[in-house]
């Protein structure tokens, strides 16, 4: 018998079906908010972030591999079935890719109503090097069979969602699976994989938000009918609990600021010293590139343009700078991004139940004194 005050075993929170209106973070939020972690924005200041300060969510536990006695299995619609030790796929070619990744749920805890789930502001991105073996030399190798139509992805993680006892799937379409970027991973910048991001094998799908790059890989299945598991309706653009909405897939554009100054340690409010400032971030925009980035000091009422600079890699986020001239009072700081396509980020972001694909501006509030 459940004591009072205990939680029932499982409760329905974080598929959109709990709402917040309060400022105040659940106990569920709270649990989920020490498990994962967010990238500092400081962070910014690296082209390639480093692997601690990558941003990490681990949908249930981080599973026990061990790898000597590890396999992946290649299966399904294929003429030749593979189980491949890490060794094997470490003898394929190698190839590498410098990806930003970002949580579909970034910004999330900014809605209001605010869904109950990983509650993220803005910190939930990252950009690393990843090695391994293109996925495409593996289904090359096993042979897809003329009735394939998508690669499932299983992971070891195992746990409980929607009320559903699952191990973690996500499908890629054959055109998505084949590209020549997509890696079966095994290091991440120059080392073998952390356990908490994906050991000892993992997907990398540059572009996609990070719910598609599935880690601990167990099994790919080529697969003769489009899957429906939960995970792939779990990251839907869904306005109710009885909206289908549109799947996620790519990133959206979106511009970060490296807050400027020092922080008041609660609130993160910036105390800025009066003269010059240099403002800089990093802008990303998925599949495409940015075109713009603009920045204001007046809560999004004017603004000017920031000088773009480098781009780290095609599928890698991109250096941006702006000078300001910092005289005494308080300052709303806002950063927008423009893709090479004309979408531009939004002021207020458009609301859904699961708060996925959010992209408003950053704001940043400042005291110069």
């Amino acid at each position: 018998m459940r004591r009072a005050g205990q939680p029932p075993a499982f409760r329905a929170v974080g598929d959109g079906s709990k709402l917040s209106t309060a400022t105040e973070l659940y106990p569920e939020e709270l649990q989920l908010a020490t498990r994962n972690k967010g990238m500092p924005l400081e962070a910014l200041r690296y082209p390639i972030t480093p692997t601690g300060l990558h941003y990490l969510l681990v949908h249930y536990d981080i599973p026990a591999v061990d790898a000597p006695a590890w396999e992946l299995t290649v299966a399904g619609q294929v003429n030749n079935a593979l189980r491949l030790s890490l060794d094997d796929i470490q003898r394929r070619p190698k190839a590498s890719v410098t990806v930003t990744m970002e949580c579909a749920g970034n910004g999330r805890s900014l809605l209001s109503p605010r869904p109950i789930s990983q509650p993220w502001v803005v910190e939930a991105i990252g950009t690393a090097e990843w090695a391994g073996t293109p996925l495409r030399g593996i289904l090359e190798e096993a042979g897809l069979t003329a009735r394939a139509v998508e690669i499932l992805f299983t992971g070891l993680d195992l746990g409980v969602e929607g009320g559903v006892v699952q191990n973690y799937q996500r499908c890629l379409s054959l055109e998505e699976a084949t590209r020549d970027d997509v890696l079966l991973a095994y290091e991440m910048n120059g080392q073998p994989l952390e356990p908490q991001h994906g050991y000892p094998l993992r997907l990398v799908a540059p572009g996609w938000y990070g719910m598609a790059n599935v880690k601990w890989l167990d099994r790919i299945e080529a697969i003769e009918t489009p899957f429906d598991g939960y995970q792939m309706n779990a990251y839907r653009y869904a306005q109710s609990n009885d909206d289908e909405g549109e799947r996620l897939r790519f990133m959206k554009v979106r511009a970060l600021m490296i807050p400027p100054g020092i922080p008041d340690f609660l609130t993160r409010t910036r105390l800025v010293e009066p003269g010059p400032v240099t403002l800089k971030g990093r802008a990303w925009a998925g599949r495409t590139a940015v075109s713009r980035v603009e920045l204001s000091t007046d809560a999004g009422a004017t603004w000017s343009d920031a000088r773009l600079g480098e781009q780290v890699a095609p599928s890698a986020w991109r250096e941006w700078s702006c000078q300001w001239k910092a005289e005494p009072g308080s300052y709303t700081l806002c950063a927008r991004a423009t893709d090479a396509q004309g979408k531009v980020q939004p002021l207020e972001q458009p609301w859904n139940v699961k708060g996925m694909g959010n992209n408003m501006v950053q704001r940043i509030e400042v005291v110069v004194a």
